[in-house]
Parts: structure tokens; sequence; C-alpha cells
């Protein structure tokens, strides 16, 4: 792998001296990147927090490691001693990698139809509707749609193509990627005897908290009546859709292709795995973990792991395990027979 090419570096002291931690070993090497254990040369510092690659500390060719107290002695070089290596190296990886500078002013392409900061920046082609409220240093990336009467915090970014509907409400140090809609209208419609649809109004806003991220092309719709609702620091992946007044907890994560239907309430600090589903109308508590493709069709009150994905078979395989799940009612029934027919047996013995 190429050495950084970057001229900014830092010694491992004064990586410890911004961020905390324990220097062992020489605190004057210098780094200018991050890297893996098994790819990182020199000039990188790179980390350990799962132990299943502690092997690769021998052969690492790395300037220094990122390791736990407990690990210290792993690793004979130099090495940063952290409680959490991998979130210290994410914090790392910020200081050699910084979101790139925005140039404030609007392009001659863009149209903004409001008053804006001198520090805000917008793209060229993007269009910003009337009363939009936008804080310092706010980047508008090429061809974004902003409506009338959005707020948008301090410090956001919006990445090329990102559309905000009317009314809509983002926080400071918000970061949307390419694609992603924020405000457009719940699935909301009401049946006709006859079998024909008639639209429900969407009335409500979405209102994104403070350092929340939402990932290319993920959709998050208004809300009905009331408002959808994503708290602090939530962490939205790529193709997610959240749909109409749905409450989404601080600190909360959620990977790719997750579908959240209408008027979900998710608790603080969950973890979503891809994939996953989650009904309309039920209320996720704190601190809840769902794996990856899980289906959670009711309401879950205790903190704690739910599955329900089942691991990939040989198809032959699968067909057999089917074939019994088709006659699990009258295994159930025979089963109670037999449960009956024995508990008569013993009243007799």
């Amino acid at each position: 792998m190429a050495e950084p090419a970057q001229a900014f570096s830092l010694t491992l002291a004064e990586i410890v001296e911004r961020l905390g931690g324990e220097v062992r070993g020489d605190g004057a090497i210098r780094v200018a990147q991050v890297g893996t254990l098994e790819q990182a040369g020199p000039r990188q510092i790179s980390f350990l927090a799962n132990p299943r690659y502690a092997t690769q500390l021998a052969s690492t060719r790395a300037g220094a490691v990122i390791l736990s107290p407990k690990a210290a002695d792993r690793h004979v070089g130099p090495r940063i001693l952290a409680d959490n290596p991998y979130s210290y190296f994410a914090r790392v990886a910020q200081l050699f990698n910084p979101p790139a500078a925005a140039r404030p002013g609007v392009h001659p392409t863009a149209v903004v139809e409001c008053e804006l900061p001198k520090s805000a920046s917008v793209g060229a082609l993007a269009w910003v509707g009337m009363d939009v409220c936008l804080g310092e240093e706010v980047v508008i990336g090429p061809g974004c749609m902003i409506g009338a009467g959005v707020a948008i915090g301090e410090r956001s970014r919006l990445h090329a193509n990102v559309t905000i509907y009317a009314g809509c409400v983002i926080g400071r140090r918000a970061i949307l990627h390419s694609g992603c809609v924020i405000g457009a209208d719940g699935f909301g419609f009401a049946r006709e005897r006859d079998g024909s649809w008639v639209k429900i109004p969407q009335i409500g806003r979405v209102m994104l908290g403070d350092d929340v991220e939402i990932g290319a092309n993920t959709t998050i719709d208004r809300g009905a009546l009331d408002d959808t609702v994503v708290e602090d620091d939530v962490k939205v992946d790529n193709l997610v859709q959240i749909a109409h007044n749905c409450r989404i907890g601080a600190h909360t994560v959620i990977a790719g292709c997750t579908g959240i239907a209408g008027s979900a309430q998710i608790g603080r600090r969950c973890m979503i795995g891809g994939a996953a589903m989650i009904n309309g109308h039920i209320t996720i508590a704190d601190d809840v973990t769902v794996s990856g493709t899980t289906f959670m069709p009711r309401s879950v009150s205790e903190p704690g792991v739910y599955t329900s994905a089942v691991h990939s078979l040989k198809h032959d395989d699968w067909l057999k395990n089917f074939s019994h799940l088709r006659h699990l009612d009258a295994q159930d029934e025979k089963i109670r027979a037999l449960e009956k027919r024995l508990a008569e047996l013993e009243k007799r013995t």
C-alpha cells in the first residue's frame, strides 16, 4: 500500500495531547494517516479492537498501534493505549481526514429566494426557497432542492441532490448524503366503499436533531398530522425508509435497506441491523439490538438482542425443513392427544 501523500502529520504525543490516552514507546513517532494492521505502513497508525486480529500485530508494518490497556503487552512497538480503541481510531481518522472545505458564496447557476448568512455555501443548480433559514457555515451541494420555510442548523452539510420538502427542520452539524429525501408525503390513503383511495394530506414535518447523519437515497416521510422526529446523534445508512410519524431515539443507528413503517417508536441507543423490517404502530425500548433481516411484528419492552432471521441452507435441506413446518399444527394436535392419554393412564395407575 502506498504511503500517505499529505504533508500534515502528528506525533503520537501530539495525538494524545488532543485526544487523551497514554503513549507507550517512542512518542516522537510521526504518522500521517490511518490504516489496517495488514496494510498500514510506517507513516500510518492502526488499531486492534477485535481480538481475532491479534495475530496480525506481530507482522504489522504500522508506525504505531492503538490498543486497549489490557492488550498493551501484545505489541512491543510504539502504541497508544485507549479504553475504546475503535472509537479512538475514529477520532484519529477525523484528524487526518477532515471534510473538504467549502467556499462561502452562491454559485451563479443557483436560485436563492431568501437571505443567507455570508458563511453559507450554495452549489451549482441548487434551489433554496422562500423563508429558508440557514445557520452559519451550512453547505448546500449541487442540485439540492430546499423547500420553503426549511430551517437548517449551523455547520450542516448537504451533499449533491438532496431534497428537503417545505417546513422541515434540520439540526446542527447534520450530514445528508446524496439523493436522500426529507419530508416527502407519508403513505396515507383512506379507502372508499367502491375500493378507490382518497389521499390524506400529510401536514406534519420531519424534525432532525443535532449531529444526525442520513445516508444516500434514504427517505424520511413527513408526519400525517404530528411530526416525524429523528433525535440527536442518530445515524442512518443508505437506502433506508422511515415512514410518517415515526420517532427514532437519540444515538440509535440504523443499517442499510431497513424499512420502518408508520408511527413506529424506536428507543435510544438502539442498533438496527441491515434489511430489518419494523412494523408500524409498535414501540421498541431503549438499548435494543435488532439483528439483520429480522422482522419485528410487535412491541418490545425490554432491552436485549432480538433475532428472527434464519441462516441460509442448501435448497434441498431447506425444503425438508419447510415440509416439517407445514405440518406443525397437525403435530401439535397429536402431541396434545398423546399428553391427554398419558395423563389418563397415570390417573389409572
